[in-house]
Parts: C-alpha cells; sequence; structure tokens
C-alpha cells in the first residue's frame, strides 16, 4: 500500500519499469501510470468536480469506470467511500460499493507481455431491472495529440456504413481536430473550451502522442445497442485534460447480471506523430 495524491493505493507492476496506481480509499481510480519517481502519464485533477445530486463528484484524474448514458443523477453519485480489493491469478480487483445508483462497479488490473489488460465491470444490485452500459474513461494532461481512428474508405454501397458523432459543443471548424481519411488528430490545448467526437462503431483503438510517448489503448467493440449513437470509440478534450473514452454494449441487467468490458494499455516510444497514427490506426 502506498500514498499518491493523498489516496491509499495498490501498486501494480509492468512490463518496462512502469506501475499503476489504484486507489482503494476511494473511487477505484488508475491514478497513476509510468515510472516510480518520474512524470505521471495520466492527468492529476485532485481539486475538480462536478455537481451531483448528493454532494460534488470529485474527478481526480487517471482512469475510472463510469457508465452510459450519461444521467448526472446516477453518474455523478460521489464515489468517496473505501473499495474493497484482493488479489489472485495475477490480477488486482478492486471493487466500489453501491454509491446509490444500484450499481457496483470493479476495476481489475492484470499486467501482460507489452502493458496492462483493464477489465470494466459493473454489476445490479438494486431489486429492480436497469439498463446500462460500461464506460471506460482515461484522462490525460493537456499539451498533446489524441488520434481517433475513422473507418477506411471502401468500395461504392447504397447503405451508410459508419458515422462521426458530434457534441452539441463541438464545432467542425475548431482548429484542434483536423481530419485525414482513416483518422482524426485532435490538439489538447490549455485553456480550451470543451469538444467531443465519436467514432460510430469505432475500430476500438485509441491513442494520446505527448513528449515522444503515446499511451495507446484498445478494446472490443461492442454489438449494438451502443450508448451515444453508436459511438463506442470518442475523445473529449476541454481546459485541462483530455479523455479517451470507451464503451462497451448498452444491456438491460437484472438483479445479480453484469457487463463490462476490458481494455489493453501500451505505452510506446515513437518517433513523431506519424509514427503514431501507424501505431494507432494500424
Amino acid at each position: 500500500m502506498e500514498r499518491h495524491l493523498g489516496h491509499d493505493c495498490v501498486r501494480v507492476r509492468l512490463a518496462g519499469g512502469l506501475v499503476a496506481l489504484v486507489t482503494v480509499d476511494v473511487g477505484p481510480r488508475v491514478i497513476f501510470l509510468g515510472e516510480p519517481g518520474e512524470e505521471n502519464l495520466f492527468a492529476e485533477l485532485p481539486d475538480r468536480t462536478l455537481d451531483g445530486p448528493a454532494g460534488p463528484f470529485r474527478l481526480l484524474g487517471g482512469h475510472r469506470l463510469w457508465t452510459a448514458p450519461e444521467v448526472p443523477a446516477r453518474t455523478y453519485l460521489p464515489d468517496d467511500a473505501p473499495c474493497r480489493w484482493d488479489t489472485a491469478d495475477g490480477r488486482v480487483m478492486v471493487t466500489a460499493p453501491d454509491d446509490g445508483s444500484g450499481l457496483e462497479r470493479a476495476l481489475g488490473l492484470r499486467p501482460v507481455d507489452d502493458g496492462i489488460e483493464i477489465e470494466h465491470r459493473v454489476t445490479n444490485v438494486a431489486s429492480r431491472p436497469i439498463e446500462v452500459a460500461s464506460w471506460a474513461i482515461t484522462q490525460l494532461p493537456v499539451g498533446g495529440l489524441a488520434i481517433l481512428p475513422l473507418p477506411p474508405s471502401g468500395p461504392s454501397a447504397f447503405e451508410a456504413s459508419h458515422s462521426l458523432v458530434l457534441w452539441p459543443y463541438t464545432r467542425l471548424d475548431d482548429p484542434r481536430i483536423s481530419f485525414a481519411s482513416d483518422h482524426a488528430v485532435m490538439s489538447a490545448t490549455p485553456g480550451a473550451e470543451p469538444i467531443k467526437v465519436g467514432s460510430a462503431p469505432g475500430s476500438g483503438r485509441l491513442g494520446y502522442l505527448r513528449a515522444g510517448r503515446l499511451f495507446l489503448k484498445q478494446a472490443a467493440v461492442p454489438e449494438p445497442p451502443i450508448p451515444d449513437r453508436g459511438a463506442a470509440s470518442q475523445v473529449y478534450s476541454e481546459a485541462e485534460f483530455l479523455e479517451l473514452e470507451t464503451l462497451g454494449r448498452l444491456r438491460s441487467l437484472g438483479p445479480g447480471e453484469s457487463t463490462g468490458h476490458t481494455e489493453t494499455w501500451m505505452v510506446l516510444e515513437v518517433e513523431g506523430l506519424a509514427d503514431a497514427v501507424g501505431q494507432v490506426v494500424g
């Protein structure tokens, strides 16, 4: 057990000298990813909050498990209670108690060959059905470039094949975003207004390039239905952070049933944006 940003954390050792720290007194959050004593690859946001129905929801930064669709009365409930955790078969599993939504959320971390596998699990602990999808959000510091793969062009067909999903505050003429034939690049600019785009159904791969290092995460693309008009891969940026987000399948969970999805993370040294795009889109 160790402390980071004032929170009790469990350490998970990864390949290449990297470590991940997972909070167990709140959250859970993967609140640190990097080399011990070096810069955190994740955003640190100890003072940022959202107005929730039962008090402020603290972002903290790092990686968290939310549930979609985004309903503030459920999504913004504080997760400040201690979690239970255990280790088995090389995996650390951290489970939060019900926050009042009728849902129990758990993060499982397991080192793999070149990175880490993150299991996201949501369980209905209420006595009624709940429609929900797992929603995995990674917050990263501004000053870098996010890469969102888009479906490549194909032969002519009569039916539409994919979508670019926009939020009400997103402008296509925003200079922070540019499009190529098979990907979009979004710059995370300090102090900027919010912008968000999603790819439907998405490739399941997202990347963030900053200071010569690429954070790459990948998840299987779920079967429909998927919240947010089918956008299983999403990128959001604002003044203090950028988010890489993946979604699971929207399901009606009966009491005791679970849903979720798994991401795999890698941290790669790359030689510029073209190399990073090749890693993410390829």
